[in-house]
Order: structure tokens, then sequence, then C-alpha cells
């Protein structure tokens, strides 16, 4: 190469670097946009009804043409409580050059550092999030209205967000978190914000399941999503959560695919990490009635149920073990302190190798046993091989057909319903099995207590009736109740079944209750 072609090339070389500087300082610093940053707040404003703050606008060249935003927050519109619906540290939006060069902001990508979302639902069923409808342009309007192009946003992207709902009670304060989510992160495609619709709009009720009552069939989540995704996608992607809270259950490395339309949220493929577990599974919220209802179908595998029970107060330290189990649930969010009071939903839970610590059913029994040599009674009677139980929740009431107890020395076969608000009214029935061999004395038991000899065990059918804090375990067809055992055997041996023996029924009511403070520690066994 020649010297005057490397002379060429070096002052072009200093040109390209000199308009690179030009472009990337010295263009943003003459070009000041952040003038125009009350022409935004009240365009924004006008969009979308909500009071709008900017900090700052910046305008930045390299690598993309975009608009810096700093501090931005957007407020809770007329009818809601004060606060902001959506904060933002920063949002850096891609513009459309060409658009830009003619005085118009037409936004191809956004992405909202550290954003906070904050849903709140009134008494009609409107949303903080809704846009009230926009009034038709009048002739000699102002030009200013054509700055703005909020169309069609290509890529929408959210890093190290927070996200929380909540209803506004019948008194007009807002009621608690029920949905909270941190460290969130979130790519969407192609959001179209005009199909979230204005304040007040409905869309179209998809025909109902026959073969199911209610907005979602009973049986089958993945029926519903066919039969009434509305016909509109305003956005879909991915979601992650570092942690995501349900009222009072929290769960860790939350990720799904995301699907958004104008009144529903679809979460797919779900995956998280739930109290030393896993659970998988499908969520889907429904804001178009009054109270946002919703549906999930969950698998849980290996969940640490000690850990999981430490959300309940009512139930903290009733059980532990490892649980797996499957559950479909629906409900509306109550306007109330206790927005799950409407669970309703079906399900098989089963657990291994754990403990039942206020459980007394075990202890009784083995009682029996040590004092009438009928068998082994080793071993601790709090613990358990085994556990399952169906579940079918409707109406504040959990009913169980089959409840199968695998314990240290006896086993119990039970079915029952137990309420979930109140005292907690129970209606058990059951048979208690201990191995024993057929003596004399197996005779006299069988006939004082109402017992039943066969295989190798005694079999004693069993009602559990009052309350949760006042439980009555009773023998049918037995003199007195389980509690009197000591004295239908003669012996003067301590300890009475009068106490609370229901911990598995309190780790259900715990679960699927009305959640209450905690006022004392749990019961030692």
């Amino acid at each position: 190469m020649s010297v005057r072609s490397k002379k060429v090339l070096l002052i072009a070389g200093s040109i390209l670097v000199v308009l690179l500087v030009v472009a990337t300082f010295v263009v943003p610093a003459l070009v000041n946009i952040n003038r125009y940053r009350s022409q935004v707040e009240a365009r924004l404003q006008a969009e979308t009804g909500k009071p709008v703050r900017i900090g700052h606008m910046a305008l930045t060249l390299f690598p993309s043409v975009s608009i810096r935003v700093d501090n931005f927050e957007m407020g809770n519109p007329k009818g809601f409580p004060s606060g902001d619906f959506l904060k933002a540290k920063s949002i850096y939006a891609m513009v459309n050059a060409r658009a830009l060069w003619n005085r118009q902001v037409e936004i191809t990508s956004l992405d909202l550092q550290n954003p906070e979302l904050h849903l709140i639902s009134d008494a009609q069923g409107h949303w903080n999030y809704e846009s009230p409808a926009r009034p038709a342009s009048r002739p000699g309007g102002s030009q200013d209205s054509s700055m703005f192009t909020l169309g069609v946003i290509s890529n929408l992207r959210i890093e190290h967000g927070e996200w929380t709902m909540a209803n506004l009670l019948p008194s007009g304060r807002q009621g608690p978190i029920y949905l909270q989510g941190r460290g969130i992160s979130s790519e969407l495609h192609n959001v179209d914000l005009s199909a979230l619709g204005p304040s007040g709009a409905r869309p179209a009720e998809p025909a109902a399941d026959s073969s199911s009552p209610g907005r979602f069939p009973g049986e089958l989540l993945s029926t519903a999503y066919a039969a009434e995704i509305p016909p509109q996608l305003a956005a879909q992607g991915s979601l992650k959560a570092d942690s995501l809270q349900f009222d009072t259950l929290q769960c860790t490395a939350f990720k799904s695919k995301i699907r958004i339309y104008a009144k529903k949220i679809l979460l797919d493929e779900i995956r998280m990490k739930l109290d030393g577990g896993q659970a998988t599974g499908t969520l889907a919220l429904d804001f178009a009635g009054p109270n946002l209802h919703y549906a999930t179908d969950v698998q849980i595998r290996g969940v640490d149920v000690a850990r999981l029970l430490e959300s309940f107060p009512q139930a903290r330290g009733k059980m532990s073990g490892t649980m797996d189990g499957t559950m479909k649930l629906t409900g509306d969010m109550a306007r109330s302190p206790d927005p799950l009071s409407g669970l309703n939903g079906v399900g098989q839970v089963s657990v291994r190798n754990g403990k039942l610590p206020s459980l007394q059913l075990n202890r009784n029994l083995m009682l029996l046993a040590r004092v009438a040599q009928l068998g082994s009674a080793a071993g601790d009677p709090s613990s358990f091989s085994s556990i399952s139980a169906d579940l079918d929740i409707a109406q504040g009431t959990i009913r169980s057909r089959q409840i199968a107890i695998v314990g240290n020395g006896v086993d119990v076969d039970g079915a029952g319903r137990m309420a979930l608000v109140g005292p907690g009214n129970l209606d058990y029935t059951g048979i208690a099995k201990l191995n024993a061999g057929q003596t004399g004395i197996t005779n006299v038991l069988a006939g004082v207590l109402g017992a039943t000899y066969s295989n190798g065990a005694l079999s004693f059918p069993f009602d559990l009736k009052g309350t949760l804090d006042n439980p009555r375990f009773l023998l049918r067809g037995a003199a007195g109740g389980l509690g009197n055992l000591p004295a239908a055997l003669g012996k003067g041996v301590s300890g009475s079944s009068t106490q609370k023996s229901s911990g598995f029924l309190n780790t259900l009511q715990g679960l699927f209750g009305k959640r209450k403070p905690q006022t004392a520690q749990p019961q030692k066994p």
C-alpha cells in the first residue's frame, strides 16, 4: 500500500471517529429532549388517565437511537387509593430514528430497570392498570397529539422487578396483598397496549363448557385454556422470579411462559422450587369479573412438610415428612382479610416417613398393646411410614373419601369431612388396626371395646367428632371413648386421648382454612 493510500485511510478513520464522538456526545447534548418532559407527561396522562411524573429524559444515539427516562412514576387513577401503579428507576425506549426526525416518538422496544407494578381491583372489578375510554378527537386539536405513537412494541424487557396484587375492601381500604413477586425478569414480544382496552370494557364471554359448571371446567384446566382464551393477544413471552408468594405460600426460582390478554393472564409450563421440593403446573388469572378468578393445576414432588407448614400458623409443627401430590384449585379472590376463603378444588396427596407430634391415636393403641401384651409396642408412637388422602374442597369444607395412615404398629383407614370456617367441625369415621395374636384377652377386648379380630389384627371402628380444638375420638360400640382405655383395662396409666388428636386434620385446616395470627407455640405431644 502506498504512503498516499495510508494517509487517506488514516484521515477517513479519524473522520469516522470524530463523527462517532459527535453522534454519541455532541448531538444528544444539542438535542435537549428533556425540554419535552412536561409534554410527554401530559400526553401519557391523557392516554392512560393516570398521573405521570418523570425525573429526567435524555437522548442517546449509540448503540441505537433511544430515549432514557429516569425515575418514572405513574400513579393510580381516580377511585383508587393514593400511590403508584407503576414505578421504574430507569426506562430505555428504543425509537424509530426516521419517525424521530419528523418529531414523532415511535417506540420499537422498551427496557424497564427495577420496575414496581402494584395491581389493585376496586369493588366493581375495575383495575388500576386500565385506561379510561379516550374521547373522540376534535377538529383543530393540538398538533402535539400525534407526537407519540403507542402502538405495538416489538420487545419489552423487565429486569429486577416487583409485582403485587390486592383488592379494595368494602371499606375502601386496600386489603392484604395476596400475590407478590420479587426479582422479576420478563421478555415480552409484540406488546399491543391497545389490546388491554379501556376501563370498564369486558371481552365477550365464550360459550360455557357444558361438561362442568363455572368459568373453568373443574376436571381439566387444559380444557379451560382451549375454551376461554380471549381473542386478542396483548403480549406473550417468558416470566422469571426469584420468589413468588401466593397468600402465605412462597416458592423460589419461578419460571414460566406467559400470555397476556385484555382480561386474562395465562402462565404455562410453570417450574419452581417449593420448600425443598419441586412444583410444576399452570395458572390462569381472570380479571373479567367483579373479583379476580384463579385456576391452577399443580404437581408437587419431594416437598418438606415441616418447612411448608412454617407458613401456616395453625399447622406449624403439626407434621413432618416428604410430600408428593397433585391439586386442581379454583376460586375468586374474596374482598376480605382472607382472600382465599372461596377456594375450591380436588387433589391427592401422600406423605412419607414423617411424624404427627400431636396425634394421640398411635400412643393410645400402642398403650393398649403394651398393657394387654398384644403386639409390638416399640418405636415412636407419632411416626408413620405413609399417609395418603384424597381431597375435595368446596363450600368451606374439605371432604376425603379415603385417608390411609400406615403407622408404627397401627394402621388407620378413614373418611369424612372438616369445616374450614369457624371452629373447624369434624365428622370422620374409620377403622384403626393393631397387630395382635388371637388370645383369650383378645376376645375380651373385642367385646369390651367393640373391636373385631381378623387376619392377625384387632380392628377398632371409631368416630372423630367435635372440633379441631376439642376433638372427640370414640370407639364405636365401646362403653366409652378411647380416652377410657386405661380404666377399661383396670390399669393406672397416665395419658389421655382427649388431647388434640387430629394432627393431620390440623395440617389440612392450616393449608386450606382461614389463616390466623400465631398466638401460641404448637402443643407438644
